[in-house]
């Protein structure tokens, strides 16, 4: 049984540990961690730990504020400040380094244990900061999230927000973060550097950039909404150095080694057949430096490539070609 299909059967597991039904899936995280599946076993160990402590506590995943929620408009030209993604839409597949999956997993615990935290005092991370390279995985992660945590899951339009004219950007900021206090949900600032430049940045645009900066620092100081907030960025050393201390969490985001390579060519090419000629331990050599979107982009251009010609299998030629170009690109 391929990972996705055991992911998918775990999550419809529940009960107490001592069942039939949950003894046969610890045996089976036994036998995928012999395979020398440790990073599957985990995944799905942490799936039935997650759905155990549901029960647990009768706590469910959602428990929205507001039956309905309205995304606010900016004053001027009524334009939305955030948009929605559907739940069946979210991207949750993916393959991270194992540092950068246990943070992620201890995202989603403890928002999933946030009322037992409370009892003690304690609050969940729900401010979290993603930084690296382009193509890594960073929007992703904020979809798994929400995937995992069964959350609406919204992304901030900053075409929406930033504004030409004096105030509005900041009025705009702080209209949204209010509307978000008390609906559960994962909010995305995507590239957020666009208005966390440092405050000392030399341009035209500085007055209006100090302001923006600001009011965000007033907002993620204050911010203890239902929601996760997740911001991403390519260029950490642009952000404001006030910003770092406002969030709860910080997560880099490494271009993949070559495990992680091999497991992404894998995954991507799980729906096709391989040429017997193909190592794929020797393309990950030849990838390493690459992102993980560029190397979905090389499989899935040999596979569509395969596919047009009516092949059988994806040839070393379909590889090699798509391999070639995607560096050529990328140089």
């Amino acid at each position: 049984m391929n990972q996705e299909l055991l992911t998918r059967l775990f999550k419809t597991i529940e009960g107490d540990k001592n069942t039939s039904l949950m003894k046969v899936a610890y045996s089976i995280i036994e036998e995928e961690r012999k395979k020398g599946h440790v990073k599957l076993a985990e995944k799905l160990n942490s799936i039935l730990i997650t759905n155990q402590s549901k029960i647990e506590f009768n706590q469910p995943v959602l428990k929205l504020a507001k039956e309905i929620y309205k995304v606010p408009v900016d004053r001027r030209y009524k334009l939305p400040l955030a948009s929605h993604l559907d739940h069946d839409k979210l991207r949750h597949q993916m393959i991270l380094t194992p540092d950068v999956e246990t943070k992620i997993l201890r995202i989603e615990k403890e928002y999933l244990g946030r009322e037992r935290l409370a009892h003690h005092g304690l609050k969940p991370r729900k401010k979290i900061l993603l930084y690296g390279s382009s193509g890594c995985g960073k929007s992703m992660a904020a979809e798994r999230i929400a995937w995992e945590l069964g959350l609406p899951f919204y992304k901030v339009r900053f075409d929406s927000i930033i504004s030409s004219y004096l105030g509005e950007s900041a009025s705009n900021l702080q209209s949204l973060f209010e509307s978000m206090e008390d609906y559960p949900c994962v909010l995305l600032l995507d590239e957020f550097d666009i208005i966390g430049k440092q405050r000392d940045t030399k341009s035209n645009d500085v007055g209006e950039i100090h302001r923006i900066v600001n009011i965000l620092l007033g907002l993620l100081e204050e911010y203890d909404g239902e929601g996760i907030l997740i911001a991403t960025t390519n260029l950490e050393g642009s952000l404001d150095k006030a910003l770092f201390r406002r969030f709860d969490d910080f997560i880099e985001f490494p271009r993949p080694t070559d495990k992680e390579i091999i497991e992404l060519l894998r995954m991507s090419f799980s729906a096709l057949n391989l040429s017997s000629e193909i190592d794929l331990s020797e393309y990950a050599t030849s990838m390493l430096g690459l992102s993980y979107a560029i190397i979905v982009k090389i499989a899935n251009d040999a596979a569509k490539k395969a596919v047009i010609n009516s092949q059988k299998d994806i040839s070393v030629q379909d590889l090699d070609n798509a391999l070639e170009e995607n560096l050529a690109l990328n140089r």
